[in-house]
């Protein structure tokens, strides 16, 4: 196939083919959607999938497996209702059957409770945890949406399993920036408490009650001499 454009990350190669599509939104929540050519596409996108990414499908027939990628920190609460409304139109439009019905139900998940085994057909997958499988209703096909949609679509051919490492790496290295900048917190918290304490302690010494004048210590001691003595 030909490449139409190019997304973020991606190059020729032997890598799979993947559709990208730009969201209603997308300039504010900097959400994208994706999704594999066919079943044997979908197979690297389970495979290299990001935590980031949530997965659709249209239930109980065969069709896409549509992801939407969301921001850093983000989760699947944070999908805007027009998107969701994009990703299940996108879905059901690339159903053969789901694509002719009304009423069609899509379920969506988590990226990471997705389950493959090693018994499964080519495309297909599992739950870790059926509770955290969510459903919407899609009416009708919505033209105008995926219309819309259709002309953002980019082809491109991304190194899958290089993306995944590359976040990986990134991820790392924000939690050791994080850790680094907790433990010089924490560090200049303690020195502050150091600092307080030792105030605390020289307060203490200086304290006038403990104090005593020339003109005291002149009336204990009866001469020069005998101060000194006290004080060998």
């Amino acid at each position: 196939p030909r490449v139409r454009g190019t997304a973020p990350g991606c190059f020729p190669s032997a890598s799979a083919m993947v559709l990208y599509f730009t969201p209603a939104g997308a300039e504010t929540t900097k959400h994208s959607l994706y999704m594999g050519k066919d079943k044997v596409e979908n197979e690297d996108l389970i495979k290299y999938g990001f935590p980031l990414d949530v997965w659709f499908h249209v239930s109980k027939m065969s069709s896409a497996h549509v992801y939407v990628r969301v921001g850093h920190g983000e989760t699947i609460d944070d999908i805007t209702p027009e998107t969701l409304e994009d990703c299940a139109q996108l879905v059901k439009a690339n159903s053969i059957v789901g694509n002719k019905e009304n009423n069609v139900t899509i379920v969506y998940t988590p990226w990471s409770n997705l389950k493959k085994t090693n018994n499964m057909e080519v495309g297909q997958v599992g739950f870790h945890d059926d509770k955290l499988v969510r459903k919407v209703k899609v009416d009708k096909r919505k033209n105008e949406i995926v219309n819309r949609l259709n002309k953002t679509k980019i082809e491109a051919f991304p190194d899958l399993a290089m993306q995944r490492d590359e976040w990986e790496r990134a991820i790392r290295e924000e939690k050791k920036k994080h850790y680094h900048e907790e433990e010089e917190k924490r560090l200049e918290e303690e020195r502050v408490r150091d600092a307080d304490r030792d105030a605390r302690s020289y307060d203490h010494i200086m304290n006038s009650e403990h104090m005593t004048t020339n003109k005291q210590n002149a009336a204990k001691y009866a001469s020069f001499e005998e101060a000194e003595d006290d004080f060998m």
